[in-house]
């Protein structure tokens, strides 16, 4: 089987180490980054990833490099792990290179912002693709350096798939088949897509801990930071009860989904459940969302993403993160529009979205172009 990872970041070299410790499984990496490419042809190409209890993992993908009909070439199974801000541009680019003469299972790591719409989108033309995403990572991956190494975090029990809706019986079969090939935990395909477009994750949980570190009233509105903190281990008081406040919202959308399509998102659940089960004995002390997130060791020794001050002393948050570019401008929009669609206030949500938009000051406003025009279309 082959595997094309489309992204040389965190989780795509973490993934590449990991597929080719398995037995018959073709590894090909797509980058952007012609040195990181040319480091590999150049030199013996082996990746390492480091476990938790300090194992090193070593492996050399079968191809790392910049043309996407080298790296695609007889594809199996695609798997795309860039920010969501960056797939819209990678689908096109990637498109003309597909295979043609078999079915290429085309999804993306983890699954939220909507990719099965995008990815529906973007590949109208090719009738051989079958649309998946993940729920979630299945390893946290931190400390990349590229092309070399990447450290492993906490790993999921479970691993969770959806099929775009147009998929069938059989494509969902072949999928578990060949993910559960891949990854040690068992993989279990879920009933809908929006099981992932809502499940709660990084569209809720980054900015609502910015908004409690340096949003009105945050320790830091004002001045800067005098050191590196932890998204999690650091998160604030006000950041976990905000959280917890978008998170109700959240379930709100999924019991209008469920109502207004006929469907059960049963497994859309709240998100400090959602983290106990995902997590288990990781967490020291599960109580509240706030003892959790500051105590869960999977999410331990996760910076939030500070650049030094340009304007003086201190740390600043970095405006080109994920946390604005995926999460907000994205996920947070995209979640914004869900509710518009459904009719369901999100109170909570809309105030994070537009304090952090109007705290970055560059980013889109509205949902993204591709969620459909008929949606929510009827059962």
């Amino acid at each position: 089987m082959k595997v094309t990872i489309c992204g040389a970041g965190r989780t795509g070299h973490l993934n590449a180490v990991l597929f080719k410790k398995k037995p018959a499984i073709e590894v090909s990496v797509l980058t952007s980054d012609a040195a990181l490419a040319e480091r590999w042809a150049k030199g013996n190409g082996i990746w390492q990833a480091e476990t938790r209890d300090g194992q090193i993992l070593s492996a050399r993908p079968d191809h790392v490099g910049t043309d996407p009909g080298q790296a695609l070439e007889n594809a199996d199974l695609v798997i795309i792990t860039q920010p969501a801000q960056a797939r819209p541009a990678l689908l096109s680019r990637i498109a003309p290179h597909l295979p043609r003469d078999r079915s290429v299972y085309i999804g993306a790591i983890p699954g939220f912002c909507g990719f099965d719409w995008l990815a529906a989108k973007a590949l109208a033309s090719h009738d051989n693709i079958v649309i998946w995403g993940m729920k979630d990572v299945p390893h946290i991956a931190f400390d990349l350096i590229a092309g070399e190494r990447v450290r492993m975090g906490g790993a999921k029990a479970e691993l969770f798939v959806a099929l775009h809706r147009r998929e069938n019986t059989a494509s969902g079969a072949a999928l578990t088949a060949m993910l559960n090939r891949l990854y040690d935990a068992p993989v279990t395909l879920l009933q809908d897509y929006l099981e992932i477009t809502l499940t709660p994750g990084n569209a809720l949980m980054h900015p609502a801990v910015l908004y409690g570190l340096i949003g009105p009233g945050g320790p830091f509105e004002k001045r800067p930071f005098d050191h590196p903190l932890c998204w999690w281990s650091d998160c604030p008081q006000a950041g976990a009860e905000l959280l917890e406040a978008c998170d109700a919202e959240n379930q709100a959308l999924r019991r209008a989904s469920e109502a207004r399509l006929g469907i059960d998102l049963g497994s859309v659940k709240p998100l400090r459940q959602e983290l106990i089960e995902a997590y288990g004995d990781q967490i020291e002390d599960d109580r509240t969302m706030y003892t959790l997130l500051r105590t869960n060791r999977a999410y331990a020794d996760i910076l939030a993403p500070l650049i030094p001050n340009p304007h003086g002393p201190g740390l600043v948050i970095d405006r080109e993160s994920r946390a604005f570019h995926e999460d907000i401008a994205f996920g947070q929009a995209l979640l914004v529009t869900i509710a518009e669609r459904l009719g369901v206030p999100v109170p909570a949500i809309a105030r994070t979205y537009r304090w952090a938009r109007d705290y970055h000051g560059g980013l889109a406003n509205g949902a993204p172009d591709y969620v459909p025009s008929n949606w929510p279309e009827a059962a």
